[in-house]
């Protein structure tokens, strides 16, 4: 039954009338709106933690995603975190990006206040994170591996770079694809009647030049550099061929790079400087592309040099096991002093985040092949190998807590099973290798219309590991990142079945004894200026802290 306003009007008499007629009330009976009655029965849920079942769930944490300066400035989210949640877990402030300075040094003050704040309002700390790829001082660690330069007075000079006169085999700088077939010619036949050269042989007119195609390989170029490439070429007949910007040999980068080279029967020797645009930049590889023209072409002492304005610098570059040296004191220096100051309140550490690739889900992360890197973003596992995790969890055991509660974490385990079963081998190798990994949390950015069988499918598979599960990032948007403004009733009310599905399936398939806690990653909608899925209706709250349907989602989820 709607419940209705009633609205008591006072009407005045006219002053003919007055005399004859005493004061009389009439009664409007006015519907209230939809939308209010619905919006109290959400209004009318009691704080989201009152609804969990301590007895059976005596260990299990109510969390939040939110920034330091929100919970510490004590304003209205510090209060809503308080009354709804048990934990709070820092998007940002506690990784090594906000925390390691360039010096190397560690900029704690900001964490200690957090956790003594946290701390006196009774809601613990969740660590995140200790060893990731992202949000790292990737500049700094950078700098601590980089080459040793010996500066000198000298003038500009042009340093090799690669160079290859066919004299050997040794074919580390240089190949063909299929179609450009490679052999030596004979001694005496190379440039000037000297040594021999580099023979391939293209057998048919193809289709694009690019079809049949040699390769240079050498350090990937960077945006401003200047490079002179020189050869000696001939042709069996008459061509002509462009040159492209490879990232690796086959990774098409750029239409051109070392622009067209033309080659007779008769030895001449091609020049050419570029200086490096932003289409070349990362380029590790030029291609020849000899597909237009069916004859043998022939090259010889090939050289690819670097302007070097200070000339005669000598460049000392530093081992792959100096780098490991270096970089492993580094981990050691971040979460030495990360878990130490934090020991006294938090005990629970997502130690290692997002290892497994999304491409090869049974393989680690790593920086090989890509063609951008964000200025924050530092693998560790490419010069630590794949024990880096390993060394991780030692680290947090060594100064950390005995009691500490251990995760390795990761996204899109319920998107893709694979990448769920990848990260659950890789815990097992670690364990195998000796570390104590206590649990697996489970990130769960997800829309409202995600896999449902999937989800149980990932929940399942966590839960026969014996491990603690957590739900350590949920949130919720719509397919096609659908922003805020734009989002139906139908869609809201979709949100919150999805919200309730997953709580509720979390307590169904995860064991009680395994069951460490869930983080709504964000409690509130994401505005525009976000860098994390801007402008999207993903929270339990909107911008404005009203309460939306997925709150409801959620507490009934919690029932």
């Amino acid at each position: 039954m709607k419940r209705l306003f009633n609205i008591t009007m006072g009407v005045a008499g006219l002053t003919l009338l007055a005399s004859c007629h005493k004061y009389e009330s009439l009664d409007f009976n006015v519907d209230k709106p939809t939308s209010f009655t619905a919006q109290e029965q959400i209004d009318a849920y009691q704080p989201l933690k009152t609804y969990i079942n301590r007895t059976t769930n005596a260990k299990f944490k109510l969390g939040a995603g939110t920034s330091l300066q929100a919970y510490v400035s004590k304003g209205v989210m510090y209060r809503l975190i308080n009354s709804n949640f048990d934990e709070i877990t820092l998007g940002y402030e506690m990784k090594h990006g906000a925390v390691v300075q360039a010096d190397g040094s560690l900029a704690l003050s900001n964490v200690k206040t957090l956790l003594e704040t946290a701390s006196k309002a009774g809601i613990s700390v969740f660590g995140h994170t200790l060893a990731w790829h992202a949000n790292q001082n990737a500049t700094y660690l950078k700098s601590i591996i980089a080459p040793v330069v010996i500066p000198s007075s000298g003038g500009p000079s042009w340093d090799l770079v690669i160079g290859a006169d066919f004299e050997t085999d040794n074919a580390a700088v240089y190949q063909s694809n299929t179609n450009a077939v490679m052999s030596f010619t004979a001694a005496g036949e190379g440039f000037n009647g000297t040594g021999r050269a580099l023979r391939i042989n293209n057998a048919a007119v193809r289709t694009n030049d690019y079809d049949a195609q040699l390769f240079l390989k050498f350090p990937g170029v960077v945006l401003g550099e200047k490079y002179e490439l020189k050869l000696n070429v001939r042709s069996d007949v008459a061509a002509s061929y462009s040159t492209q910007a490879h990232v690796t040999p086959g990774a098409y980068k750029h239409w051109d790079f070392f622009g067209t080279i033309s080659s007779t029967p008769t030895w001449t020797t091609y020049t050419k400087e570029i200086t490096v645009t932003a289409d070349m930049a990362t380029s590790g590889s030029v291609a020849f592309n000899l597909g237009k023209t069916a004859t043998n072409f022939y090259f010889d002492n090939i050289t690819l040099k670097k302007y070097n304005p200070l000339g005669g610098t000598t460049i000392v570059e530093k081992t792959a096991d100096q780098k490991k040296t270096i970089l492993t004191e580094a981990m050691d220096k971040w979460i030495k002093g990360m878990v130490t100051v934090s020991k006294d309140y938090v005990k629970a550490w997502d130690v290692v985040n997002e290892p497994m690739d999304d491409a090869k889900p049974y393989e680690l992360k790593t920086a090989v092949g890509r063609t951008t890197i964000a200025a924050d973003e530092f693998f560790w596992q490419d010069y630590l190998g794949k024990d880096y995790a390993l060394k991780a969890f030692q680290l947090a055991r060594q100064y950390g807590n005995a009691t500490d509660i251990h995760f390795i974490n990761d996204y899109n385990l319920e998107y893709s099973i694979d990448k769920c079963k990848g990260l659950i081998a890789y815990v097992k190798y670690l364990e195998d290798k000796g570390a104590k990994i206590d649990g697996i949390g489970t990130q769960m950015h997800i829309v409202a219309t995600s896999d449902k069988a999937k989800i149980d499918e990932m929940f399942t598979l966590l839960a026969a590991t014996g491990k603690l599960i957590k739900i350590s990032e949920l949130d919720m948007g719509f397919a096609g990142n659908i922003k805020t403004p734009a989002v139906t009733k139908e869609q809201y009310a979709a949100q919150a079945e999805m919200y309730k599905y997953v709580v509720k399936k979390y307590f169904e398939l995860i064991p009680p004894a395994q069951r460490y806690g869930i983080t709504i990653w964000a409690p509130q909608d994401s505005p525009t200026s976000s860098s994390w899925r801007a402008g999207e209706p993903i929270g339990l709250w909107t911008e404005g802290l009203i309460r939306k349907p997925a709150y409801v989602g959620v507490a009934e989820g919690l029932k």
